[in-house]
């Protein structure tokens, strides 16, 4: 049988299984007017139809009642042979016969106009509801839909035509004919869809990464004149409805993009819908096709990524909406616990996956720095000399190259930390009821077990504010010092020895900087893996116990000591307030490398640390170096300078007489003359060149000056951190908020906290002349408090608020001071008799307070 022929029978076939002969006592059992028939989707009628055809099964006749479908292919049937010897008849004359476009199976702009114009001057938009419906509930007219403008080659033609043995002229010429309409029709979709064609593969292969096939101005434009009509409207509603299930079967099970990467074109056209974010769509229609996006393998994704990074500002902030607003309905509107997870709400899990591929973008798309990246260190971390907990149970040790990578981050070849500034603040991408009902314990599981049936929202760090990842880091350094204890007294068993399960260190607070840098560099000289264990740190001569109030003024102590301009490791500005390494200090890199444990210590234990160091050196510490716009923050003063030097209009070399050798001055004030360039005092910096100077100029003060004291001092916190998710979940800025916590003191929210014990509570009068007196004192009394509290004059991640503490009855009036433990935050307090005793009583023991000892 002719090609032709078989084709027209098979779509006849389909139009029977989709519309029906439109006679209601028809008894065909395959026909859709047929009493009990039950319905099936477009891929199944198609399959079906194919089927039919092998069997020769019965087709009805169109009944006179139905002027739709089965005629207008009867009519077609009978005018095919004069329509392929006339080859430019107008395609207008078929439709006037077509009226209802039922043989509109995808979809052009000036197709939609058309249809638009033609139902205008009707007054009745049923027809172009009828084909959106149509068109937008199938995945392979959708895909076809709205393609990018091209001729057609010989090779396309052919491929339309499909792979049939009969390839004589009149077929050949039967296809240029009727291409058009062909490559609409189910039979034709689904071969395409399923890779028999050739067209697509080679459509695909000559577009760049970075692009699709569809046309996406034009989708816009499309949206923008039909979006304004309610009823049309919902055609897509409804449409989004019944298509995200079948792509989510066909990307699950199909494997359908591997086989058509233009099976993409649709999650493009989708997106652009710019109600998809209101209400009508949060409810069914957008939580399916997320489920059905977030199916999208990777090679997909990152795709989408690099086409959706060349869209702007505002329309990355539409789609990061419209995710938002997803996530935030569905938390709001379930009530999620320990035992009801938000991490088992698909709708939730699904729209947070398909954010990442937008975050991305957000990066992608920003202003990137791809070249300026630290050198790994030379020499690797020495490992532990002990066993590990699986290495004793005969186990791999898991992790033990470090954090992981987000594939996408991998499949793309950036990092987050390479983007200066992104398209939208990374803030937008947080969703703050969500971290409310997160529960931490349960998502940190998730995350380490790394199961696919269990999702953890730590692998999407950028929807997470600092406190919950804060949380997730506190999960994972507790959890590792308990697994050292654990292997401490295992490897104890086995060994014979009795070995400490905590790192101790007894200092004498009059020479603590000697006492507990010459115990930590033993410890990581001998067994680095000691770093990981629980501090604990004892003042000789005094009585405390350390629950960690101990151990956070030692950090306070240290911190003290060691940036003290005397000593010399730091240079301090008094403009900025800023500490940054002295290039000519005599300390040697051991020293350095001791202070970066210090710092990794106090993230591993969760303490604060009253650090002032420019936020170049957190982004060092993440992998990136320094640039000339660092140098605004760390060296303001130069930056301005340089700046006016790239701005300026007249002649540099004659004006400003530079040479490309710049002093600099050593600890004792004498000039040290050092060559951007070799023989830089001989090259003049000029008009042309300046740029350059300016980058080398950067480069040298914020890099290689101090190569060999950043370099240890990075070793020494990577020694402690390296196996730490810290890279993996916090930016530059959130380590440095981690570190040095909080500048904004709210008390306010930290009285909004606060709980009481022993007998008072908010309403107590004590209480009430407490916060009066608090209130009233100034910034530096403030943090003195603070300091006397809770053993820093900082606020946590998140602010005061976040900050549990307790004020607690220590008995009736009295001359006693008020007392402290700092371990846990606890103020303990006496009921005095007036505000004045109060407030003098609690001036004199913070202003006073220092040391430790039993009460």
């Amino acid at each position: 049988m002719k090609r032709a022929a078989a084709k027209h029978l098979i779509e006849r076939y389909y139009h029977q299984l989709t519309e029906g002969c439109g006679n209601e006592t028809c008894s065909n059992s395959w026909c859709a007017s047929s009493v009990g028939f039950n319905r099936m989707d477009n891929n199944a009628a198609a399959v079906k139809a194919l089927e039919l055809y092998k069997v020769n099964a019965k087709l009805c006749d169109p009944h006179p009642s139905k002027k739709g479908t089965a005629s207008a292919y009867l009519e077609s049937s009978a005018r095919s042979n004069s329509a392929c010897l006339n080859r430019k008849m107008n395609h207008k004359d078929v439709h006037s016969v077509r009226d209802n476009f039922r043989d509109v199976n995808y979809l052009t702009e000036e197709k939609v106009y058309e249809i638009l114009d033609i139902c205008g001057e009707k007054e009745d938009y049923s027809p172009l509801i009828r084909v959106i419906g149509r068109v937008f509930s199938s995945a392979e007219g959708l895909v076809e839909s709205f393609r990018r403008s091209k001729p057609h080659t010989k090779e396309e033609l052919k491929s339309l035509q499909g792979k049939d043995e009969d390839k004589d002229e009149d077929e050949k010429e039967a296809a240029a004919c009727s291409a058009t309409a062909m490559d609409d029709s189910p039979a034709s979709s689904s071969s395409s869809r399923l890779g028999e064609g050739s067209s697509e593969k080679n459509d695909v292969q000559k577009l760049a990464p970075d692009e699709v096939s569809v046309d996406i101005e034009a989708v816009r434009r499309v949206y923008e004149r039909l979006l304004s009509n309610e009823k049309i409207e919902a055609a897509f509603l409804n449409a989004l409805v019944y298509l995200s299930p079948n792509v989510e079967c066909d990307l699950t099970y199909h494997n359908v993009y591997s086989r058509d990467p233009n099976y993409l074109n649709l999650f493009v056209i989708v997106m652009e819908n710019s109600n998809l974010h209101s209400p009508e769509y949060l409810e069914i229609a957008l939580p399916q096709f997320c489920k059905a996006m977030s199916k999208l393998p990777l090679a997909a994704q990152a795709k989408l990524t690099r086409l959706w990074a060349h869209y702007s500002a505002e329309q990355i902030r539409r789609m990061v909406e419209t995710f938002q607003q997803l996530i935030t309905y569905k938390v709001i509107s379930n009530e999620f616990n320990s035992r009801n997870l938000v991490n088992d709400d698909d709708a939730v899990v699904a729209s947070t996956k398909c954010l990442k591929i937008v975050y991305y973008a957000n990066v992608l798309g920003g202003d990137l720095d791809m070249e300026h990246n630290e050198e790994e260190d030379e020499e690797p971390i020495p490992e532990s000399s002990e066993l590990t907990l699986q290495e004793l149970l005969g186990e791999e040790r898991r992790n033990k190259k470090g954090p992981r990578v987000d594939p996408l981050e991998t499949e793309l070849g950036i990092r987050t930390n390479d983007c200066r500034r992104p398209l939208i603040p990374f803030e937008e991408f947080v969703n703050e009821p969500l971290n409310e009902v997160l529960e931490m314990d349960k998502d940190y599981t998730f995350f380490k077990v790394e199961t696919e049936n269990k999702f953890s929202f730590m692998t999407c760090p950028f929807i997470l504010n600092a406190v919950t990842k804060n949380l997730g880091l506190y999960y994972d350094n507790r959890i590792r010092m308990y697994s050292e204890r654990r292997i401490t007294v295992l490897y104890s068993l086995v060994q014979g020895q009795q070995l400490n399960p905590y790192l101790r260190l007894k200092v004498r607070r009059d020479h603590i900087i000697d006492d507990a840098l010459v115990r930590l560099e033993m410890i990581a000289m001998e067994n680095p893996a000691d770093l990981k264990k629980q501090l604990y740190v004892e003042f000789e001569g005094e009585q405390g116990v350390d629950e960690g109030g101990v151990s956070k003024e030692f950090f306070q102590l240290v911190v003290e000591e060691i940036f003290n301009p005397d000593i010399g490791m730091f240079t301090y500005d008094e403009r900025t307030k800023m500490f940054w390494f002295n290039p000519s200090s005599l300390e040697n890199e051991g020293q350095y490398t001791l202070i970066g444990i210090v710092l990794g210590l106090a993230i591993y234990n969760n303490c604060i640390l009253d650090v002032h160091f420019p936020m170049v050196v957190y982004r060092k510490l993440m992998g990136k170096k320094g640039t000339f716009r660092d140098l605004a923050d760390a060296n303001p003063v130069l930056h301005q300078s340089l700046k006016e030097l790239m701005e300026y209009e007249g002649s540099v070399e004659e004006d400003m007489m530079i040479t490309f050798q710049i002093s600099q001055t050593d600890l004792y004030g004498n000039p040290l003359m050092y060559d951007l360039r070799e023989n830089g005092d001989k090259i003049p910096v000029t008009n042309e060149n300046r740029k350059e100077f300016v980058a080398q100029y950067a480069e040298y003060m914020l890099n290689k000056s101090v190569e060999k004291q950043f370099k240890a001092f990075r070793r020494g916190f990577h020694m402690v951190t390296n196996e730490s998710p810290l890279k993996y979940l916090f930016r530059p800025e959130e380590i440095e908020l981690l570190i040095c916590g909080s500048r904004n003191l709210d008390f306010l929210a930290l009285e909004e906290t606060t709980e009481y014990d022993g007998g008072y509570n908010r309403d107590s009068r004590i209480i009430k002349e407490f916060w009066e007196t608090l209130h009233s004192f100034g910034e530096e009394q403030k943090r003195l408090f603070l300091q006397f509290t809770t053993g820093t004059d900082r606020a946590p991640v998140g602010g005061l608020g976040k900050l549990k503490m307790i004020i607690a009855k220590n008995g009736p009036d009295t001359d006693r001071l008020p007392t402290s433990h700092t371990c846990f935050n606890v103020l303990l307090l006496p009921e005095y008799n007036d505000k004045e005793k109060l407030r003098e009583r609690l001036l004199k023991a913070i202003t006073y307070a220092k040391g430790f000892g039993m009460l």
